[in-house]
């Protein structure tokens, strides 16, 4: 499938943000969320990328303070990686920091903290296994910027509601 990379920019930000909770699973945007899940082949080939649609709508979910709707269409396209891939290291790192941000709205900074923290691990193993730049979405993502600044989310002494993560904002991807 063969998709255009401003498709993604054709794609309605859901009508509301779901908020575990708060709101009804029920009440989730599912509509909305399946047009980005559409566009996820069953397989990427060799790696992720960059400027794949789905990929850049949940990094503009998150950003957007779109957290459990990011979370949901990232983990579509961690599953459609190639096994053992640096993307699906990165994409779990998004995924982490996504939820870390779901909690932090939730006002459960402890497990936020959690979140940042295992997304902070994953980064630095991504990072031990550097390899030659090529197209796929870790080639063009800044993970030591992002490293760079869960350290010093996780520095502080506590965690506040204002503390989420934009990643989309970290560097141009």
């Amino acid at each position: 499938m063969s998709i255009p990379p401003s498709t993604a920019a054709h794609l309605p930000l859901p009508q509301w943000a779901y908020v575990p909770g708060e709101t009804a699973e029920a009440e989730a945007d599912h509509d909305t969320l399946w047009q980005a899940k559409a566009l996820v082949p069953s397989r990427f080939q060799d790696f992720v990328p960059a400027r794949h649609p789905a990929l850049r709508y949940a990094i503009g979910l998150n950003d957007a303070g779109y957290f459990w709707e990011s979370q949901e269409i990232l983990e579509a396209v961690w599953a459609a990686a190639p096994q053992g891939g640096r993307e699906r290291t990165l994409l779990r790192a998004c995924i982490h920091i996504a939820n870390g941000n779901l909690r932090l709205r939730m006002r459960k900074p402890h497990a936020a903290a959690r979140f940042f923290g295992e997304a902070l691990g994953e980064l630095e193993m991504l990072g031990r296994n550097a390899t030659a730049a090529g197209d796929g979405f870790v080639d063009a993502f800044p993970t030591a910027a992002l490293a760079a600044l869960l350290m010093a989310k996780l520095a502080q002494p506590a965690l506040s509601k204002a503390d989420w993560v934009e990643f989309g904002k970290v560097g141009r991807v």
